[in-house]
């Protein structure tokens, strides 16, 4: 069997972070600064981490980064206040709360408190039907990431099996829709579904994102399966047992340097965005 494709996605997120800068510019000139604010709540090290690795990414492009940080022991009404007075900030055009929160705030509430114009990170119950119904709103970072990797490198979704091993809100349900709506048929899976291996092997797109070290391994594909691993567990390792993998995959993401360098891109991409609709805005209201 032939080597498989390796799908980069240093160079997908290089390419989409291209195209954002002119885009960028053209704004600047008339004044608007594209804006991220990230809310991160406690100190888990690795959210420190996934923060400062934004913040970085917006400053390099050209945007305006604003990190918060809240203590441990804030409240849910604490943190739906922060996130109401940004949502009434004209200067902030994205939201992001750093997941997961402390495990004593309602985190879907402080989620769905976001405005939908400023959920960049497409979390909102309201964002995530938008995106199913193929609605206008920004679609959640990391599915979006996945299905920019694919169109980036041609590769085929109409007519494919796909089967998505994850069902959480912002990463399984909605990529699975996202397939779903370009005419993939799709099966939603999950740790515990029982005799998963064999499920697998029909599947000609699978994309791990169940949060569990190599936990796909490659005598479950089907020789030339596509492999999205969206997984990243401690010591820089996706979901997917990456050697297996790579010797039945027609083509396969690496961890790291696969999906997460294109999330981040997507994150950049919907502010830039949500920043352009504020200047459309802006002007229409001018007129």
């Amino acid at each position: 069997m032939k080597e498989p494709l390796l799908l980069d996605g240093k160079e997908v997120s290089k390419s989409i972070k291209g195209q954002l800068k002119g885009t960028i510019d053209s704004l600047s000139k008339e004044g608007i600064v594209p804006k991220l604010v990230t809310i991160l709540v406690g100190d888990n090290p690795s959210s420190h981490t996934y923060v400062q690795m934004k913040a970085n990414a917006c400053v390099r492009i050209g945007m305006d980064s604003k990190r918060i940080f809240l203590p441990t022991e804030t409240t849910t009404e604490e943190l739906l206040q922060t996130i109401k007075q940004l949502n009434e900030d004209e200067t902030v055009h994205g939201i992001l709360l750093q997941h997961p929160v402390p495990s004593h705030i309602d985190e879907r509430q402080a989620f769905d408190m976001i405005a939908l114009e400023k959920d960049v990170d497409g979390v909102t119950s309201h964002g995530f039907g938008s995106t199913a119904f193929q609605l206008n709103a920004y679609p959640c970072c990391t599915p979006a990431a996945i299905m920019e990797m694919i169109d980036y490198y041609n590769l085929e979704i109409e007519g494919k099996h796909a089967v998505v091993i994850g069902r959480s809100p912002i990463l399984g349900k909605p990529v699975s829709m996202m397939l779903l709506n370009r005419n993939a048929t799709v099966t939603i899976s999950h740790s515990r579904t029982e005799n998963l291996d064999q499920i697998v092997k029909q599947a000609d797109i699978v994309v791990a994102a169940v949060g569990k070290p190599k936990f796909v391994k490659g005598e479950w594909l089907k020789e030339g399966a596509l492999v999205l691993d969206a997984g990243y567990n401690k010591g820089n390792i996706g979901d997917c047992d990456y050697d297996t993998c790579y010797n039945q995959a027609g083509a396969i993401t690496p961890v790291p340097g696969g999906i997460g360098p294109v999330t981040i891109a997507m994150l950049l991409r919907n502010t830039v965005l949500a920043a352009q609709q504020k200047a459309v805005q802006r002007t229409v209201n001018h007129f």
